[in-house]
């Protein structure tokens, strides 16, 4: 006859096997009526599940930083906005299908705050993908010669957030311009996007190029997006 330990295992049930080795080792295993106990079974469980979904969605986003929200600086002279990261950090912006945009000059934070929100995304159980700009138009290239863009859109379009760091360092080739506007068009009051970029708004026109679809794109950032100027001196001095 099988334990329960190899039937656990037998059927993946991790979290519950840990704990009910627990309750051995502590001799708690008649201390608990049924109900008690199998409650106490299946919260490990879900711990457990949890635990290991959000590793995925971790490793899978890729992100620049190891970054959390609770290790955010907000001193005065950032323009810091801690109102404004605290209802970021809700994830309801996710749901919204609303952007946001993060500027400000070089070392200033822009790629760890857009890290640590696409953690606190993860933890809430959210799809992220995060990409550097420039290598994700170098992989569009790629997919397009290799016929795979298809797929790498679809891929692309199933994250809840997409996170694009460094924007504008870089003007924006013609091919580059049309699938920066399918990816900003596809998602707009679908899925949620974050964009960090050392340039303003205002100076993105050059950036894109293209004046048509400069304003297509902006036209669905500029009004319906959460803006985070960052400011002061660069934080890489500190380090």
């Amino acid at each position: 006859m099988q334990t329960i330990e190899s039937q656990m295992s037998e059927l993946r049930l991790t979290g519950m096997k840990k704990s009910w080795q627990s309750v051995q080792d502590t001799r708690r295993q008649h201390e608990l009526s049924l109900l008690e106990g199998l409650e106490l079974l299946l919260d490990a469980e879900l711990l457990e599940r949890g635990n290991r979904r959000t590793g995925r969605l971790l490793k899978n986003a890729a992100f620049r930083y190891q970054a959390t929200i609770e290790q955010i600086r907000y001193d005065a002279s950032r323009g810091l906005d801690k109102s404004l990261i605290g209802t970021l950090s809700t994830g309801n912006y996710i749901g919204e299908g609303s952007s946001v945009i993060i500027t400000g000059a070089t070392g200033c934070g822009k790629s760890y705050l857009a890290s640590a929100l696409g953690h606190q995304a993860c933890n809430q159980g959210f799809k992220v993908a995060y990409y550097n700009v420039q290598k994700l138009m170098m992989k569009m290239r790629m997919a397009r010669i290799d016929g795979s863009i298809y797929k790498f859109i679809e891929k692309t379009a199933k994250a809840d957030l997409l996170i694009l760091d460094d924007f504008g360092l870089t003007h924006l080739e013609k091919q580059n311009q049309l699938d920066f506007m399918e990816l900003i068009e596809d998602r707009h009051g679908k899925k949620a996007t974050i964009i960090a970029s050392q340039l303003p708004m205002a100076s993105w026109f050059d950036i894109i190029g293209e004046e048509t679809i400069a304003d297509a794109v902006l036209d669905r950032l500029a009004h319906t997006s959460y803006k985070i100027e960052l400011k002061g001196d660069s934080l890489r001095k500190n380090r």
